[in-house]
């Protein structure tokens, strides 16, 4: 089984049913919706189409809802503008007829930057600095020479930004995706732990309690990364605005922190952007794509995600095989059982299961698991074995769709008996086939079953065990 996740953008390309089951039958775990494009009623019947074709299929996938967050963009431009290094634009507070003044989604920003400061447009791809302020406008002095059309973002790479991170469209959204059961949520801009802690109010106040992913796009997001790692669940890393603010030639450095510490600190991690972006247009993938895709698999991603590719692109289909493919053969030689130099106690039990795995080359981890995290753990150590996840929540398996080597198998009813929940799984996986009675597995799972964080022994089974289990009396 792959084991790295692959997560694609809902689009005009793949929003049909027909193609939603094809895309699971390529191996999609999980469906992202953009909240940044598309309105409440398109994005409801994506999600219908989503549970519908999972259902028929039979197998769980997650829907991840990306909110919008305070985007910072230019407004209208007619036509292009065409820059050359060394001319002259303003940013201003107001609209102005001036066909260089350009006016801001947040004029208060303004405010905010200083001289010497740079503003940079369209990712990165115009950079300005700042050589004059007044409390009107930004006088900018052009860096290089480049083009810009309206509604282009916006960056500022060296100004600390006072802007909340959760928009009045943003609370919208989230109520919507409350109604909707969400499964997993990307809160986007995220500076720092209070962002999270705003998200969750919000949530709270909903009765919303999803899996909290953080995009991570700004310098004050990696100088916060620990903080925020800390309190939401999992992190993107959000190529297009990272290379907007740092630069593209140091993304890779700043990939492999994101992912690593993401590992040690147990929480899954999204690599995004342009994964296969010349497959908008082409069916094949350049050689430094498909590179790519392997080197995020290699730093420890969970998983990888596709945006135009599957919205707008042509090759939808051919993308995620693409993605399947190499994931697949980088796993053949992936550094598998990873050792942590600081493990904590609640990891004892997990580590102790995959070193068995590990010396006993048993199949299989299984974990039996109410909120997700033993199954998590399990992951964190990147086992050679699949790790096969049975919980009593629905929730919790489609959540467990976006973490590295675990399946979410099935659901299983609530049982205070230990050993009637594994004669469970045991007459489960030989009636769907999933094992033989010549299959073996180390189990982890709690003594008080159905209980959050109460995984505390490991069992090992075999035929011999599976044979004493299914004779068992209850």
């Amino acid at each position: 089984m792959r084991k790295t996740k692959i997560v694609i953008t809902i689009g005009p390309a793949t929003s049909s049913l027909e193609m939603i089951k094809e895309l699971i039958k390529k191996g999609v775990n999980v469906f992202r919706l953009n909240f940044s494009h598309g309105d409440h009623e398109t994005h409801q019947k994506s999600i219908k189409a989503i549970r519908k074709a999972s259902k028929e299929l039979k197998k769980e996938v997650a829907i991840l809802q990306d909110i919008s967050g305070p985007k910072v963009r230019i407004g209208k431009i007619d036509g292009v503008l065409k820059f050359n290094v060394g001319d002259s634009l303003k940013l201003t507070k107001k609209e102005e007829k001036d066909r260089y003044s350009l006016d801001i989604s947040y004029p208060n920003i303004i405010d905010m930057v200083n001289i010497g400061e740079e503003v940079f447009f369209a990712d990165g791809t115009l950079q300005t600095v700042v050589i004059d302020k007044n409390r009107d406008h930004l006088e900018l002095k052009l860096l290089n020479s480049g083009e810009l059309t309206s509604k282009k973002g916006v960056n500022f790479p060296k100004t600390k930004l006072k802007i909340s991170s959760i928009t009045q469209k943003d609370i919208e959204d989230l109520e919507f995706g409350s109604k909707n059961d969400i499964d997993i949520v990307a809160l986007s801009f995220v500076q720092s732990r209070e962002d999270i802690l705003k998200a969750k109010e919000i949530m709270k106040n909903s009765n919303f309690d999803p899996f909290i992913i953080a995009k991570i796009e700004t310098g004050e997001a990696i100088n916060n990364l620990e903080d925020i790692l800390e309190l939401c669940d999992g992190v993107m890393v959000a190529r297009g605005d990272l290379g907007a603010e740092f630069g593209v030639t140091k993304l890779p450095r700043i990939q492999k922190h994101i992912i690593s510490t993401a590992n040690r600190m147990n929480k899954p991690s999204i690599t995004a952007t342009q994964m296969l972006t010349t497959m908008k247009d082409n069916p094949f993938p350049t050689r430094a794509e498909v590179s790519d895709i392997a080197n995020a698999v290699y730093d420890g991603t969970d998983a990888v995600m596709l945006s135009d590719e599957t919205t707008i692109g042509k090759y939808p289909l051919e993308a995620v095989q693409i993605l399947h493919d190499t994931i697949k053969d980088v796993e053949v030689e992936y550094p598998y059982f990873k050792e942590f130099e600081e493990v904590c106690k609640d990891d004892a039990v997990s580590k102790s299961a995959v070193e068995l795995a590990k010396n006993l080359d048993k199949e299989a981890l299984v974990s039996f698991t109410m909120s997700g995290m033993s199954a998590q753990t399990l992951s964190k150590f990147r086992p050679k074995q699949s790790i096969y996840a049975i919980s009593h929540s629905l929730k919790t398996q489609r959540k467990l769709s976006i973490v590295w080597g675990v399946n979410p198998l099935f659901i299983m009813d609530k049982i205070k008996n230990p050993t009637r929940l594994i004669y469970d799984f045991v007459y489960e996986v030989l009636e769907r086939k999933y094992a033989t009675m010549d299959s073996r597995f180390i189990i982890t799972m709690g003594s008080n079953t159905g209980k959050s964080g109460s995984t505390n022994f490991i069992r090992l089974l075999n035929r011999e065990g599976m044979e004493a289990v299914l004779n068992s009396e209850f």
